[in-house]
């Protein structure tokens, strides 16, 4: 699929920028930035930018770098009361860009990929690449898991914190039902039914709507705020909505092909590299997170965002175990052992404090870890 037409939105190009220029201030020179969906899918005031940092090489010290990366973070959080939602959290992932060169990245992860700073015509190069691979159990397994923890009553809104939200409650509990719990599920249905890594979410609800389904995208583009009319000119009750998205993914799922047999699709070439360097690049900026949400700037409300922490450290578990197999090799060692130092269990202040003190305690075994496969 290729991404939806789409009006330029100043308010996260300069927020891009804002971001860029934070980074540069504190001694973080990224050679690209990127933010997860595309430009179409940043519906404002509502969405956050989602940050990617992609650097030369790996720093010196990812502890010291991840403590200039929280203090980026605060400072253009602090810029503007809204940054406290547009700016949510600290970025989800570093890479170095030899690691994207070597097809080490997620190709559905990086297909979403839109630019903030860097070579344009680099960056549509690799999402090109990401395009053509053949499709993998990695792409079954990564867009069924979108899914399996949304559908079957599983997505809630009162889970949606509406804390750092500071205008337009309504207009944000809409955008909440419509582009945290149709679009993404819409998005990944697309690419299920298509076998193709869709880029966005507007690009699924514009170009994937078999068998009639072309109301249901339509409804669900205007409650995203995307600026199309009501067509009743009457805004419905989010109990409404909620309602039709349900009816809606219904039928949408109808469309969606049945969990493969494991045997019909091949693993990803290099997927055990893949897979340690996605797990690296989501736990290299986890100090950088762990200290914001601890101590964030004044007005901003991270607690809710540390109790989000426990689902990505119980994915990064998962993975390391899987990796560490019988840990008879110096690499599988390695992951067990990093496994061992991650928190368990539901997260807390006082769980990422002491998540810190240990992390801090087995620098050399962190820094091998994150470093291992960077160059």
């Amino acid at each position: 699929m290729t991404p939806a037409p789409t009006t330029t939105l100043p308010l996260y190009e300069v927020l891009g920028a804002q971001y860029e220029r934070a980074l540069a201030r504190h001694g973080i020179n990224a050679a690209m930035l990127t933010h997860k969906w595309q430009r179409a899918d940043l519906r404002a005031p509502h969405s956050d930018l989602d940050v990617r940092v992609l650097l030369e090489s790996a720093p010196a010290d990812w502890r010291e770098w991840n403590h200039h990366l929280a203090a980026a973070h605060a400072d253009a959080v602090i810029r503007e009361p809204r940054n406290r939602r547009l700016l949510e959290h600290p970025p989800g992932f570093a890479f170095t860009l030899a690691e994207v060169h070597q097809r080490r990245i997620s190709p559905p992860e990086l297909a979403t990929w839109s630019l903030i700073h860097g070579h344009e015509p680099t960056l549509q190069r690799w999402k090109s690449h990401a395009q053509m691979v053949p499709w993998t159990r990695q792409d079954e397994r990564f867009y069924r898991g979108i899914l399996d923890s949304r559908l079957n009553g599983r997505y809630q809104l009162a889970a949606d914190s509406v804390d750092n939200v500071s205008e337009d409650l309504p207009g944000y509990r809409r955008h909440c039902v419509a582009w945290h719990y149709l679009a993404p599920c819409w998005f990944a249905a697309a690419s299920l039914a298509t076998r193709t890594r869709c880029p966005g979410k507007s690009a699924a609800l514009t170009q994937w709507h078999p068998a009639g389904l072309e109301r249901h995208a339509e409804m669900f583009l205007r409650h995203a705020g995307s600026g199309l009319p009501y067509e009743t000119g009457r805004i419905p009750a989010i109990r409404d909505l909620l309602r039709a998205a349900h009816i809606a993914l219904d039928a949408a799922m109808h469309q969606v092909p049945a969990p493969a047999d494991g045997a019909e699709f091949e693993e990803a070439e290099g997927s055990r590299a893949m897979a340690w360097t996605m797990t690296a690049g989501m736990l290299r900026v986890r100090v950088a997170r762990w200290l914001y949400y601890l101590d964030p700037p004044r007005g901003a409300i991270t607690g809710y965002l540390i109790t989000r922490e426990a689902k990505e450290l119980r994915a990064a578990t998962e993975v390391l175990r899987s990796l560490a197999s019988d840990g008879s090799t110096p690499e599988q060692s390695l992951a067990a052992r990093m496994a061992d130092i991650l928190p368990a269990g539901p997260t807390t202040a006082a769980v990422l404090r002491d998540a810190l003190t240990q992390w801090a305690r087995h620098h050399a075994l962190v820094e091998d870890f994150l470093s291992a496969h960077a160059a």
